[in-house]
């Protein structure tokens, strides 16, 4: 096991941050779309939308669990757009970042779609469809309600986005009451729980661009084909750009509003805890 180490073990933190990255989003998005994949091809025999809620805020809580330690714990790109704006990760690690999480996601859709592949095929009769009475693409990735505008779409995920970040920016905050160590990731895995059971009826919360986007694509090449783009007036974009402004929005917000009034000393706290810890 030593000598194992010694060979194997990656000297340069980035690519320990990258593969925590990649790890952690693979978790979520195994457990969440897993969540979604039981209770459609159960057809609901088998889950609800409680148990997506379910599935999704505990693979959250998982991933930071998985990677929160050498990474952060990001598993979204929204996430770490925020802490780059806030100082708290360095720009140039973002790119890194991103990629796994994508790479991780992408990843983690083929992974649900192997595991139930039989089902899948059970399910679909091998047709492959985003759309009518037997659609799976919405396993995968979020599709828009048919009451939802596309503006309507972007400001529910800069609002819930936004939401999100700006829960986590207070959970990790040193100079506010904050989580305790080791339990932040519970913390934050309630945060996708409140925004499921509050704001899921316009699109499915997705929040995240790499766990929107990396499925999207997985199923793009894997059967469900560019419909997949198209479907939902162009959809796929919104989900894209709509956490990323979320994320801007939060961090600034946060800091106007909070942060920036913290005591000295706290501020001090606040920077230790983060750099630390590590969890963003």
């Amino acid at each position: 096991m030593q000598n194992m180490r010694q060979h194997c073990a990656l000297k340069h933190g980035i690519f320990k941050e990258f593969l925590a990255e990649f790890l952690g989003t693979f978790v979520l998005v195994l457990f969440g779309c897993g969540s979604v994949a039981q209770t459609v091809l159960s057809r609901n025999t088998l889950g609800e939308p409680l148990t997506v809620h379910i599935g999704f805020s505990v693979g959250l809580m998982m991933a930071v669990y998985v990677a929160g330690g050498v990474s952060g714990g990001h598993v979204n790109p929204a996430v770490s757009l925020a802490m780059v704006i806030l100082g708290k990760l360095k720009i140039w690690k973002f790119p890194f970042y991103v990629i796994a999480q994508f790479l991780g996601a992408f990843a983690g859709a083929a992974a649900v779609f192997g595991l139930y592949y039989d089902a899948f095929m059970d399910f679909t009769s091998g047709i492959l469809s985003v759309t009518g009475i037997n659609a799976t693409g919405h396993i995968f990735a979020s599709y828009p309600a048919r009451h939802l505008s596309v503006l309507g779409g972007f400001i529910d995920q800069v609002v819930g986005t936004g939401m999100l970040v700006l829960c986590i920016l207070a959970i990790i905050d040193g100079g506010n009451i904050g989580a305790p160590k080791g339990v932040e990731p519970l913390a934050i895995g309630l945060i996708i729980m409140a925004i499921g059971v509050s704001m899921g009826l316009n699109c499915g919360y997705p929040l995240n661009p790499a766990r929107d986007l990396g499925p999207r694509l997985f199923t793009a090449v894997a059967g469900w084909g560019m419909e997949v783009f198209s479907t939902g007036g162009y959809w796929w974009w919104i989900p894209v750009a709509g956490p990323m402004v979320g994320g801007v929005v939060a961090a600034v917000l946060y800091f106007l509003l909070i942060e920036l009034h913290h005591p000295h000393d706290e501020d001090e706290k606040s920077y230790y805890f983060v750099n630390t810890i590590e969890y963003f």
